[in-house]
């Protein structure tokens, strides 16, 4: 785990840090273990009353690994999320699929979760940084709910917390465009919870307040606010169900390979 994702501890504090900073923390199959397995440990970790979500270098998370869109490109096929091939539908962590758990997992911790953003938080990223109770960026971070480019949906869990933080039609116009917006933007729209020069500084000051405070009452509370949010079962395994359909299907398929050659693609007309 320690090659995608680091953990420290100090004074009731998390400090989680993504490590792939020559790949701009993009995801790949042993990032997605990595994350998976960092929110089983701060599960069960006693003493830990608040967690920091960072990625090392000039990017939070650039989203998916490159190689997989490029393997996808020679021969299509399942499994570009997580990395080798699964049937998405499979409820393996509750109500979350395997690759839906890098980013449910944070929301399922009893202790809030707050992530530090740089650069950019793009798909898969995004999505990884919706899992956090806060979203500190940077003035100049970017973000994308990037998935159509590939032929894709968004399927890390991002749907049902999107739902619950952005008007309906702006979080439409995001997922059919893919359209990269600025921190601004983000702020605007109700996926910003502070612009601050440094987001990492100010996640670590929030996280000191919050440990500061009775944990029974911090625990309780976003158990209690958990709950506000409608059921995450049936979003997350309408996700599972679009996405398996999608995944090597012609027209996402075609989205990739125009894109890795750098083309416009030629889709088939459905309906």
């Amino acid at each position: 785990m320690e090659q995608r994702v680091s953990i420290s501890i100090s004074d009731g504090i998390a400090d989680v840090r993504l490590v792939r900073a020559d790949k701009m923390n993009a995801l790949d199959a042993a990032m997605f273990e990595a994350l998976v397995a960092a929110t089983e440990r701060l599960a069960h970790e006693k003493g830990v009353r608040a967690v920091v979500l960072s990625g090392e270098g000039r990017a939070f998370c650039a989203g998916l690994d490159m190689g997989r869109f490029a393997a996808m490109k020679e021969n299509g096929g399942n499994g570009i999320a997580g990395g080798e091939k699964r049937d998405l539908t499979a409820r393996t962590h509750g109500v979350a699929n395997f690759p839906q758990a890098a980013v449910w997992g944070w929301r399922q911790l009893p202790v809030p979760v707050i992530a530090a953003i740089q650069g950019v938080a793009f798909g898969g990223g995004f999505q990884l940084a919706l899992g956090a109770d806060m979203r500190f960026l940077t003035p100049d971070a970017r973000m994308s709910i990037m998935e159509i480019k590939w032929g894709l949906v968004p399927d890390m869990a991002g749907t049902p917390i999107l739902a619950s933080l952005v008007r309906d039609d702006i979080l439409r116009e995001l997922t059919y465009t893919g359209r990269i917006f600025s921190a601004q933007e983000a702020m605007s729209y109700g996926l910003a919870t502070r612009i601050c020069d440094d987001p990492r500084a100010a996640a670590f000051e929030v996280a000191r307040e919050i440990a500061g405070k009775s944990p029974d009452a911090i625990r309780a509370a976003k158990r209690m606010l958990n709950k506000l949010s409608v059921d995450p079962a049936p979003a997350l395994l309408a996700e599972s169900i679009e996405q398996q359909k999608l995944l090597g299907s012609p027209n996402q398929t075609e989205a990739v390979r125009a894109n890795m050659e750098k083309r416009a693609p030629r889709f088939a007309d459905v309906g």
